[in-house]
């Protein structure tokens, strides 16, 4: 299964590295071969520069990644690129075909400018849920809670939250003993039961 991570200028690092980390580890462990490919792209395929300076390139750009089944979009300074157009409309094309769109942290932004969040109860990071619910009045955004999961659409709070939502993707797409494992391997304390009987309870994990 082809993982998909969107990266671009002022991206925060930890919100591409952790699910990227995730997804690469679960296949390291898990003893059925590989079940995800992840690989991060960029508009262009070009050098990215994430915050603080940290410099990254992208496997893929928009002309030549593989087809994505889980596309995910990172979050950080995001106020420039939800004003590019080619970026919103290849955020929508991507996620007709995609299994799971998914974001972390103020990815939530790019997801809603791409109508893709509309009606649906989401999160983002909690310096951030003001701004997301002013500027798309249509969405339900919680507050406290690490991942929501509307089925094809999942959104994560900030930064760490990202780790959280990936083992919960894992867990889904393939077993919650892979995530565990992986979470343990990842010497990563995860609240997966925790976040899983949370995430029912409120009523909005509509796998």
């Amino acid at each position: 299964m082809n993982v998909g991570i969107y990266i671009y200028d002022r991206a925060e690092v930890l919100d591409f590295s952790g699910p990227f980390e995730v997804f690469s580890t679960a296949s390291r462990v898990c003893k059925e071969g590989n079940p995800f490919s992840v690989f991060l792209i960029g508009n262009s395929g070009q050098v990215i520069t994430a915050r603080s300076g940290y410099q990254v390139i992208p496997s893929f750009g928009f002309d030549n990644h593989p087809v994505v089944d889980v596309l995910m979009i990172t979050g950080g300074v995001h106020v420039d690129e939800i004003k590019k157009p080619d970026v919103i409309e290849w955020i929508s094309l991507q996620a007709k075909t995609a299994r799971i769109t998914a974001s972390v942290c103020t990815g939530a932004f790019l997801l809603a400018e791409a109508g893709l969040l509309e009606g649906k109860n989401v999160t983002t990071h909690w310096e951030d849920i003001s701004a997301l619910r002013s500027s798309y009045s249509d969405l339900t955004v919680h507050e406290a809670v690490r991942w929501v999961d509307e089925g094809t659409i999942v959104t994560s709070g900030g930064i760490s939250a990202g780790i959280d939502m990936s083992l919960h993707l894992v867990s889904r797409l393939h077993s919650y003993e892979l995530a565990r494992k992986t979470a343990r391997q990842m010497e990563y304390d995860w609240a997966g039961d925790l976040s899983e009987r949370s995430a029912r309870r409120s009523g909005y994990d509509r796998r």
